[in-house]
């Protein structure tokens, strides 16, 4: 199995990940109608090879204390620096090199009252090096399932409806109480979201079974989700971008729906700042986009300014510090 693009069986494992990422291997198999041998040995290597992995991801306002996403222009050069440090913090996310290596977007979620705005005044990259930094709150999001491609139709809808609906965009309800066992237990789950309940329990401290409890009452609660998490340019999507729009207020939330709407998108919010709508979009290719923004974007009158940057590069995901691409086992 090369690294250059995904073959049909891969698709599927991916696309029935997506809609249970916690589904046991022998019920994947049976769906794929496949050996649980092989649905494992697929699994292991395109883990080891960082092309997938099961994340577990709080609700967007699980910790309640601020969600930004920032910009930081740069001089030419010095992006990759800038953003090997963002995606090495804790409370970073979808640290990406845009626009031709000349700007990182990240974003950032505060864990206690006040962190955010410490981390912006204060603790991100001050050189020469960064020439501009744009720092934008989300204020609502309409669609964000790092582990939902909806584009992804590998499986028919009869396979697809044995696994379940899939997991719904990220804007369920924040964990009422959240303790150190809680954090413990989340850490590791977002390292890997298939952490037997055996290795759960040594990490917490906990049973098994009080592991399984507490699982169930997150994930009942809406505040915790568990997600595929791939590699899109491995399934073909290679030009992602991240577009910025603005539209006016009485039209915000329904031009906000209306893009998170579109299968191409997998995060859709509305912030502050300059502009105040922004989603992130995938497609195959640069005529892809071109179409994108000449047909879905165009049908939406009551946007007045859109500005799209490119992501050149993912430095970091969810969860922890990618590591670069290795080919995978022959």
């Amino acid at each position: 199995m090369g690294t250059d693009i995904a073959d049909e069986l891969d698709r599927r494992l991916i696309h029935a990940l997506q809609l249970d990422a916690r589904a046991p291997f022998s019920r994947i198999a049976e769906v794929l109608g496949v050996s649980d041998q092989t649905v494992a040995r697929r699994y292991r290597r395109l883990r080891s090879a960082d092309l997938l992995r099961v994340v577990a991801v709080p609700a967007a306002n699980f910790y309640g204390h601020g969600r930004w996403m920032l910009r930081l222009r740069c001089v030419p050069g010095a992006a990759d620096a800038i953003a090997s440090a963002l995606a090495r913090r804790p409370d970073t996310a979808w640290v990406q090199v845009v626009s031709g290596g000349t700007e990182v977007q990240c974003v950032t979620r505060a864990r206690v009252p006040g962190e955010s705005e410490h981390l912006i005044l204060e603790r991100l990259p001050r050189s020469g090096r960064v020439v501009d930094i744009t720092a934008y709150s989300l204020l609502h999001t309409f669609y964000g399932s790092p582990g939902r491609v909806r584009l992804l139709n590998a499986l028919t809808p009869e396979e697809a409806g044995q696994l379940g609906p899939g997991p719904d965009a990220v804007t369920g309800a924040g964990l009422p109480h959240c303790d150190a066992d809680d954090l413990r237990l989340l850490n590791v789950l977002a390292h890997d979201g298939r952490t037997g309940p055996a290795d759960l329990a040594a990490a917490t401290g906990w049973s098994p079974s009080t592991v399984r409890r507490r699982m169930d009452e997150l994930h009942a609660s809406g505040a915790l989700h568990f997600y595929a998490e791939f590699d899109l340019a491995y399934l073909g999507y290679r030009a992602g971008i991240r577009l910025w729009a603005t539209a006016p207020p009485a039209e915000l939330a329904a031009t906000g729906e209306a893009l998170a709407s579109h299968p191409e998108t997998v995060f859709a919010a509305a912030t502050t700042g300059p502009t105040n709508l922004v989603a992130t979009v995938i497609c195959t290719d640069a005529h892809d986009v071109y179409r994108y923004l000449t047909e879905r974007v165009a049908a939406l009158p009551a946007i007045t300014h859109v500005e799209t940057t490119p992501v050149i590069q993912t430095r970091k995901r969810v969860g922890r510090l990618l590591r670069p691409l290795a080919p995978a086992p022959a």
